[in-house]
């Protein structure tokens, strides 16, 4: 399922955070979106996901205007994983799962044979299927954040938005969950704080600086010392990997 969006703004009272962005994600692809703190990126995604309404622009799903879409409709297509969700509430890592099943069923409905099936295999799917019973409270931070991608993979959806789902995390598990999130059949857009990791992971990627796009393309032509110097204000030397071919980023010290 394809992603559009054309000359998408937004902003709050007179401070523009997003500034005429047109993107075109095809169906399958993993887009990142880069930029410095501050650069528009949860702001953009909350846009394509619906979660926002543009000032000005639109975005298309699958060729339909998401303006146009009644939510529990689009929550059908689409899914959201936020930065580190949390609960007090203490509930079973099977319990958060069956919650993205709720755009599939009525007030009234009962529980059915494909949401079950969708919650196992949302679990399966992440690795978490052995932790299925376990409380959610004893859950490590990079397990939390799989059970949170079981959970939208649970809503059946044909595009996932993820928002910077390696944050707080440790090396081992920023990578465990984004190879999870490529391998997924699905068309992904997540925003990345991390050069290194968009290198490895994203088809092509989006950089952001003061909520505009400056530049657009595969990790190799757009992560160049030249655009790392000019928008994230660091001097680097960029390479090829000798293992995955991909830009590599040396950071040179001040």
């Amino acid at each position: 399922m394809s992603v559009v969006a054309d000359q998408l703004s937004w902003g709050v009272r007179r401070k523009v955070i997003v500034k005429n962005v047109s993107l075109d994600v095809r169906e399958g692809e993993t887009l990142g979106l880069i930029g410095p703190n501050g650069s528009g990126k949860s702001s953009l995604l909350r846009l394509l996901a619906g979660l926002k309404r543009p000032d000005r622009g639109h975005v298309e799903i699958h060729g339909r205007n998401i303006a146009h879409v009644p939510r529990r409709l689009l929550a059908r297509e689409v899914a959201f994983v936020q930065q580190n969700a949390a609960t007090d509430t203490n509930v079973t890592v099977r319990d958060v799962v069956r919650l993205g099943r709720t755009p599939h069923r009525s007030a009234l409905s009962g529980w059915s044979s494909a949401d079950q099936e969708a919650v196992s295999g949302a679990l399966r799917r992440v690795g978490m299927e052995p932790l299925q019973n376990q409380s959610w409270q004893t859950l490590s931070g990079g397990e939390r954040q799989r059970v949170h991608i079981a959970r939208a993979l649970a809503q059946s959806p044909r595009v996932l938005f993820l928002d910077e789902p390696t944050n707080h995390l440790d090396i081992h598990h920023q990578i465990e969950i984004l190879h999870t999130v490529r391998q997924l059949d699905l068309t992904s857009i997540v925003a990345l704080h991390d050069l290194h990791l968009a290198a490895m992971f994203c088809d092509r990627i989006i950089v952001l600086k003061d909520g505009a796009v400056v530049a657009s393309g595969a990790p190799e032509t757009v992560l160049t010392e030249e655009m790392i110097g000019s928008v994230f204000r660091v001097s680097a030397a960029v390479s090829a990997s000798p293992y995955h071919g991909r830009p590599q980023i040396h950071f040179r010290s001040c």
